[in-house]
């Protein structure tokens, strides 16, 4: 008997396989992938290709990743029997598009795309480049549509990465004349990009000022105190400034109470409210979301066998639906086969 079609919005989406999670995935992705696994059909991607652009030097730290990421996501409710979790490097699908879209992108359209102008300035590459990173947003959309993806949740600053994959698939439709791939829509979170703990832009492993998912008690007590405020601030009897603390972002990204949050902030305006204070707040509303999450996580890393079966089943799911997509493609561009 064949199986019940499945008309659910297909979603993808992943991260890199560079370490644990933080709080920035939490609230960037992770809170919403465990909230659409229902309502939508979601695979996951444990993105240790990708992770290669800027690591390569180091391939065992990205092979010891992939199990890390999935006891994350296991640990935050995402549930393996309504998401396919699976591992990129798995699926050759994923690499054989990736070389066909390069031969319809130029190199200048990828050194134009914002995002990974962006990043090449954070890495410091300049003009010594890795080709692989650079031609990432070619390997996204290869990722994106072997899976026939249609959402794909990512911050603000990787839209024009999902732009870029719908030009390769308007490109590529209007070369076969009919719609084989369809175009994706980005997802994009209502709470902003978590700044880090030193008041920087981004949370980042790689600038060690995130919070982990796994953190103990003790280091999200230290992450709390030491994290950027009001430098004006000087005396809790004085007036503070609320935006751009970093303190208050925490706070509204995940307190529960938001009217308290919004008490807090009036009375920091005005003077005779204490960073130490407020930062006993946030540290209480951390405390709680990350104990059970933290406690699950010691669970799954207690038992790799269970989750390296969950990678296994969902990885054969997912190589069976993009090699479908690659030989789809290949029979609309009428590509040589042996019969």
């Amino acid at each position: 008997m064949s199986s019940p079609i499945d008309n659910r919005p297909v979603i993808l989406t992943g991260d890199r396989t560079t370490g644990p999670l933080h709080l920035g995935h939490y609230v960037g992705s992770l809170k919403n992938r465990v909230a659409l696994q229902q309502s939508h059909r979601q695979f996951l991607l444990l993105a240790d290709m990708q992770a290669l652009t800027d690591n390569a030097r180091d391939p065992d730290r990205i092979r010891r990743n992939v199990l890390e990421v999935a006891f994350d996501y296991l640990a935050v409710g995402i549930d393996p029997l309504a998401t396919t979790i699976c591992v990129q490097s798995a699926l050759p699908a994923l690499a054989e598009l990736t070389v066909l879209y390069l031969n319809f992108v130029t190199v200048g359209r990828l050194e134009r795309n914002p995002t990974i102008k962006t990043e090449i300035q954070l890495r410091g590459f300049e003009r010594d480049i890795p080709a692989g990173f650079l031609c990432y947003p070619v390997a996204q959309a290869a990722d994106i549509t072997a899976f026939k993806a249609t959402i794909v949740p990512v911050g603000e600053d990787q839209a024009p990465l999902i732009e870029q994959t719908n030009e390769i698939v308007r490109r590529l439709n209007r070369q076969v004349g009919r719609d084989v791939l369809p175009e994706a829509e980005a997802m994009i979170p209502t709470v902003g990009r978590l700044p880090g703990v030193d008041g920087k832009a981004k949370m980042s492993k790689s600038q060690g000022n995130a919070i982990p998912l796994s953190a103990s008690p003790d280091d999200i007590r230290q992450a709390v105190r030491v994290m950027y405020t009001d430098p004006d601030h000087l005396r809790a009897a004085d007036p503070g400034k609320v935006e751009g603390n970093v303190v208050f972002t925490y706070l509204d990204a995940f307190a529960e109470d938001k009217d308290f949050v919004e008490d807090l902030k009036a009375h920091y305006r005005r003077g005779g409210l204490g960073d130490m204070v407020v930062k006993r707040h946030l540290e209480d509303s951390l405390q709680a979301l990350l104990a059970p999450i933290r406690e699950r996580r010691a669970r799954y890393a207690a038992d790799p066998g269970y989750v390296l079966d969950v990678l296994r089943q969902g990885t054969a799911t997912a190589k069976e639906r993009t090699e479908a997509t690659f030989a789809e493609l290949r029979a609309a561009l009428g590509l040589f086969t042996f019969t």
